[in-house]
């Protein structure tokens, strides 16, 4: 059962982080001939950021890795505001607060991540949430806990779930039966 409290907290949302690796991936490496990391996302996830975005939520990724494979996943999918290279996520969510937030508080976002250096925002915002495979730790310290794995629809679910305190998914799923 949900709590009148998380669904309060996601009704508030303006803004949607997203972690990479573990959240909009399944967390494991691939490595290519030239030694990049390969990426492999989830199009459910990908299409629940964009109705974040169609629901007039902004959208964010933090994450500690840097990646062209990244850049161009947050391009396709429109998203608003892309961190890369930071382990101090908290830091630079704050950052992206003072510099773009638009008036946005720590009470308005919505945060998903799935280990330690995630932790600090997933305490610090009004919705924190992490992945069923997500260090332990995490867990315990999070708002919510999804159903599923990271990059197996974690995002997705997150997603709706926004959507959904916001009274705003029943319309949009409606939409595609037109």
């Amino acid at each position: 059962m949900i709590s009148s409290s998380l669904q309060s907290a996601a009704a508030n949302v303006r803004l949607a982080v997203f972690d990479v690796d573990g959240v909009l991936t399944d967390g494991k490496l691939l490595f290519g001939e030239n030694g990049e990391a390969l990426k492999i996302f989830n199009t459910l996830d990908g299409h629940g950021l964009k109705m974040l975005k169609q629901a007039g939520v902004k959208t964010a990724i933090i994450t500690g890795r840097r990646s062209v494979f990244v850049e161009k996943r947050s391009s396709d999918l429109g998203v608003d505001f892309l961190y890369q290279g930071r382990e101090d996520k908290f830091v630079a969510l704050n950052e992206l607060l003072q510099e773009e937030g638009q008036g946005i508080t720590l009470e308005e976002v919505a945060y998903i991540g799935d280990d330690l250096p995630d932790l600090p925002a997933i305490r610090q915002v009004g919705f924190g949430c992490t992945v069923p495979n997500g260090h332990y730790y995490v867990r315990e310290h999070s708002s919510a806990v999804t159903l599923n794995r990271g990059g197996e629809g974690a995002a997705r679910e997150f997603c709706d779930f926004i959507l959904a305190a916001k009274g705003k998914l029943d319309d949009m799923l409606a939409s595609y039966l037109k």
